[in-house]
């Protein structure tokens, strides 16, 4: 059907030509050619205003079906009346009526066929669904706000449907009152409502798909809340690739709420402006202008070490950082320092140490404030001494433990990593090691569970923001092993490529436990997503005296 670019206020619409067997072939043409003049009473069903009267002299009861001819048209007796619902008849009894209340004039609940009545003596509103031309369901309003279906009960079509089966744009809202306050502004314009409000929208919009494909343009104005959004775009992503626009207003609920505060121009304004729907993650360029034009700091704690710091520029949070290296070169007692050092900077740390138990850790910690390895011994140090030590570190308030014993499933982690972040407000997470959360995860392929828990591990970074240090493991070189200074490179991550590709910052340690300087310790730098410098970044000495790691070769007693 051919429809105008902007259509008068009801523009024509044709009865499906199988309907009842009621119109001949050669009809067609002469209401092709015909627009709606104005509403009469039905002689066949005795409404007061169902008959529409075209340009042609032909009418036709939107009620019941009753059809009369145009002038020219032949001498034939009109087609006989559909077969009327009994449950309909408190809707046919009914009259048409402005809504006052809600600022909906006579005229636009005309044009929509919207009656006021009463059923089970109670005054309701009526508002008529319609498959075609044929009415097949109203629904009811009472003043306790109490909704009713009469006629059809399921699968109903979209409220305002008959005003125009296709066309340039439809406007769809959450409730029937917003689709008369929207075509009441809009004035030319179709508008249609879905029956269920957002609970049902989604199920409305594919049981009307055809309906709505039929337009180039879908105006979806529900609700501003979080549930008439959420539908939304619930049901934006039922249509096809670029027809739904999202409609937006600011300082009201809805189309009424803006309609009945004389706003009116506001309602116009939303569905010409509404934006193209996108599914959520896709941006527009040009829509970030705003954000790049704010100067964002970058905030870095510093590394307590010149040569990461030269090459890195300190940490950061929302950065996954993964340090690796062979067996038994000091990936833990790197990662320590690392903890130590941020909580010395009034940092709040989480940390997952899966290697070992949380006093250990404890001890650990409290051994680097005292430049003393107390997992090894205590000779010499008071209780008060060691309670100086538990002050600054683990009894800080800043430090959180988690005690695994075992369960180190990659769920159980993620979600105690979230707590941590969320719930303790912890600004920074060491979990070591990668190998023991993907062995917790029982038999399978590991680089495909390695993949699994890097995604897991990088989404839960860029949702909380945390910085996370991740321990990893090296497999074995060919040669050389790495016990005995072997080079470490991004190709030697065990397991999987998704290590390396989703850290933003990756750190490998050298050195070789045979060699005449088993305590050196040389850093180098595999991965920088930051700055792209990469390569060496100083040495490290472990004194066996204090049990720290020093850039340099004999430590201060602090």
């Amino acid at each position: 059907m051919k429809m105008p670019e902007e259509p008068d206020w009801f523009p024509l619409v044709l009865p499906p030509i199988n309907l009842w067997c009621m119109k001949p072939a050669y009809m067609i043409t002469a209401k092709e050619e015909s627009t709606l003049t104005r509403h009469e009473p039905c002689p066949e069903c005795g409404s007061k205003d169902n008959l529409g009267r075209y340009t042609d002299g032909h009418g036709f009861c939107f009620g019941c079906g009753h059809y009369e001819k145009a002038e020219g048209e032949g001498s034939s007796t009109p087609s006989p009346a559909a077969p009327r619902n009994i449950d309909l008849q408190p809707f046919y009894e009914a009259e048409v009526q402005g809504l006052k209340a809600r600022g909906i004039t006579e005229e636009t609940c005309r044009k929509y066929g919207v009656r006021v009545g009463s059923l089970k003596g109670k005054k309701v509103h009526f508002y008529p669904f319609y498959e075609g031309n044929t009415l097949v369901a109203a629904k009811t309003r009472d003043a306790e706000k109490t909704f009713q279906i009469i006629g059809k009960g399921s699968k109903l079509p979209l409220f305002g449907n008959q005003i125009q089966s296709s066309g340039k744009m439809v406007v769809v809202t959450e409730g029937e009152i917003d689709a008369l306050s929207v075509a009441q502004a809009m004035k030319t314009w179709p508008c249609v409502s879905v029956p269920n409000g957002a609970q049902g929208a989604a199920k409305a919009f594919k049981h009307n798909l055809e309906f709505l494909e039929g337009f180039d343009n879908v105006i979806i104005f529900f609700d501003m809340d979080e549930a008439g959004q959420k539908a939304a775009k619930e049901c934006a992503e039922l249509l096809s690739v670029g027809k739904a626009k999202l409609a937006h207003i600011e300082g009201a609920k809805d189309a009424n709420e803006l309609l009945l505060s004389g706003r009116a121009t506001e309602i116009v304004r939303a569905v010409w402006d509404a934006k193209q729907f996108r599914p959520d993650g896709i941006i527009s360029g040009k829509d970030l202008w705003d954000q790049v034009m704010v100067d964002d700091p970058t905030v870095s704690v510093p590394y307590p070490y010149l040569g990461l710091n030269e090459k890195c520029r300190g940490l950061r949070k929302g950065e996954l950082v993964t340090v690796t290296a062979g067996s038994g070169i000091g990936k833990s007692a790197l990662v320590r320092e690392l903890a130590y050092h941020l909580l010395n900077q009034g940092e709040t740390v989480g940390m997952l140490m899966l290697e070992e138990n949380p006093k250990r850790t404890a001890l650990g910690l409290m051994g680097i404030h005292m430049n003393k390895p107390l997992h090894i011994s205590r000779e010499g140090i008071d209780d008060g001494t060691l309670k100086d030590a538990f002050d600054h570190t683990v009894g800080s308030g800043n430090l959180f433990l988690y005690d695994h014993w075992g369960s180190s499933d990659i769920e159980n982690l993620i979600s105690r990593v979230r707590y941590m972040a969320r719930g303790l407000g912890c600004s920074w997470i060491v979990l070591d090691h990668l190998s023991i959360v993907v062995s917790g995860l029982g038999d399978g392929d590991e680089r495909r569970l390695i993949d699994n828990t890097m995604t897991l591990l990088r989404t839960l970074v860029e949702e909380t923001g945390v910085g996370l240090i991740l321990v990893s493991h090296l497999k074995r070189p060919e040669g050389k092993g790495h016990e005995e200074g072997a080079s470490t490179s991004l190709s030697q991550l065990r397991g999987s490529h998704a290590i390396a590709q989703l850290s933003d910052i990756v750190i490998g340690l050298e050195r070789n436990q045979q060699s005449d300087t088993p305590n050196v310790t040389t850093i180098r730098v595999l991965k920088n997503r930051f700055t792209g410098d990469t390569g060496e970044a100083g040495n490290l000495y472990y004194s066996r005296e204090t049990g720290r790691l020093s850039e340099e070769e004999t430590l201060s007693i602090f």
